[in-house]
């Protein structure tokens, strides 16, 4: 069978790679060419390549399963197995960077039999009688028997056989920083670390090669905290915030990128019908970002994308199923098991705004997750359940048996403790333009 991916990212090189090896005839189309034999990799089309990442357990459980020679070359590429303290090891992620992971997974693609790697820009798919038959690159058509969408956030290939997503903003935008630890200075290994603050979150996440990225997440509309911007601004404020000083400070850290800012994140979800509730085209399916995006300060991107592509493969590998049928199954298969985050994150981002805003917790509705499992710093019990749901090794759901006694530790008083450090408005009257109004209207914390 004839195969067409469009998108050379995690999630379509694991389908392209996956789909080859089971014989098919493969076509990965990606408007980069690949990363050079030395030298940067400017990737083209991914605002989030030189971004912060942390790959789940997932990602490491799908890749050992599937395609076992990526993780060995990720590993061997200098990526880093790390499971966060206290937790077992099924809770092993991949501390990485981006362009490491990319890199590694691209050469192992390179040498794949039976699969093509396309350098252009798709433009749309072609189809005759209900069914998908190419997609148009560059002018010209690529004939497929199949076509799987796999593109990025920020890409509309083949929008018009779908309605609009749902969701939007998610109310958030981030400054990144990539450091490397200097000769001798040991750089810190595991899982993400962040620190909540008054008006605002500071995350490190270790990564591969000596190397750590350190954000600031504050909410879109304050026009003050986007001036971090600016390298200037961001080396003000990074020694003041305990969270970020350990690992900034130019006598233990040296900047290697500028201050890169991340905006248009939103928290999305799209299935695979059309607005009648339709297969719009047998044949073509959709997985990855082309589904569900979400906040990526959560990290759950790549998770969410390879368990889809996982299970789509493993359906269209039946014999005697039809197409159509296997849109139909997945997209069912996708409300049950991607929506379920999609609205878990778009409820936990709407309730932090209104903390970042000084707003109290209401006990009176739904605790959201992240509160539910910063209360099981209290209450210890809640972990078994909090543990799986950070890992993304079960759905959502897992909270619900252990939403009460979350509610039981807030009945107390308990409230998650902002972290010692400045707040937000502390870190605006450091920026330029200070006595100007606050455009956000984000106030005072509120304790």
């Amino acid at each position: 069978m004839r195969i067409v991916v469009v998108g050379g990212g995690p999630v379509g090189m694991f389908c392209a790679m996956a789909l080859a090896r089971r014989g098919d005839d493969v076509i990965a189309v990606d408007r980069d060419a690949g990363p050079p034999a030395s030298g940067r990799w400017a990737r083209r089309g991914v605002m989030q390549f030189d971004h912060p990442h942390f790959f789940r357990p997932i990602v490491r459980q799908m890749l050992r399963e599937v395609l076992p020679d990526v993780w060995d070359a990720l590993v061997d590429a200098g990526g880093i197995p790390a499971c966060p303290d206290g937790f077992p090891e099924e809770m092993t992620g991949l501390q990485c960077r981006r362009s490491t992971f990319e890199r590694a997974v691209w050469t192992v693609a390179a040498r794949e039999p039976g699969l093509a790697l396309c350098t252009g820009h798709a433009e749309g798919v072609t189809s005759d009688r209900g069914r998908v038959t190419g997609v148009v690159v560059d002018g010209r058509t690529v004939e497929a028997d199949l076509v799987i969408v796999a593109t990025g956030r920020g890409r509309r290939f083949a929008d018009d056989v779908r309605p609009p997503a749902e969701g939007g903003s998610c109310g958030f935008s981030y400054v990144s920083r990539m450091y490397r630890a200097r000769p001798g200075v040991v750089p810190p290994k595991g899982g993400p670390m962040g620190a909540l603050y008054p008006g605002y979150l500071a995350i490190v996440f270790p990564q591969d090669d000596r190397t750590l990225s350190a954000l600031i997440i504050r909410a879109s509309t304050d026009d003050q905290l986007a001036q971090l911007r600016h390298d200037d601004c961001f080396d003000t404020v990074a020694p003041l915030i305990p969270q970020l000083a350990p690992w900034t400070g130019a006598d233990r850290f040296v900047p290697i990128t500028g201050v890169m800012a991340g905006g248009g994140l939103t928290n999305t979800y799209r299935g695979q019908l059309d607005e009648r509730g339709l297969v719009p085209l047998a044949g073509l399916f959709f997985v990855g970002d082309a589904v569900c995006t979400t906040n990526p300060a959560a990290g759950r991107g790549v998770s969410l994308g390879l368990r889809q592509a996982h299970t789509l493969l493993g359906m269209l590998s039946e014999t005697g199923r039809d197409a159509r049928e296997v849109s139909e199954r997945f997209d069912v298969w996708c409300t049950d098991n991607i929506r379920p985050w999609y609205d878990d994150h778009t409820y936990w981002d709407a309730t932090l705004l209104r903390r970042f805003r000084g707003e109290g917790i209401d006990i009176d509705a739904r605790i959201p997750s992240d509160v539910i499992c910063a209360a099981a710093e209290v209450d210890p019990t809640i972990w078994p359940a909090a543990r799986p749901y950070l890992g993304m090794l079960a759905l959502p759901s897992i909270l619900d048996d252990v939403r009460e006694k979350a509610l039981a530790v807030l009945r107390t008083g308990w409230r998650p403790p902002y972290a010692d450090g400045p707040s937000r408005d502390q870190l605006a009257d450091l920026m330029p333009g200070i006595g100007q109004p606050v455009v956000s209207g984000l106030g005072t914390r509120v304790g």
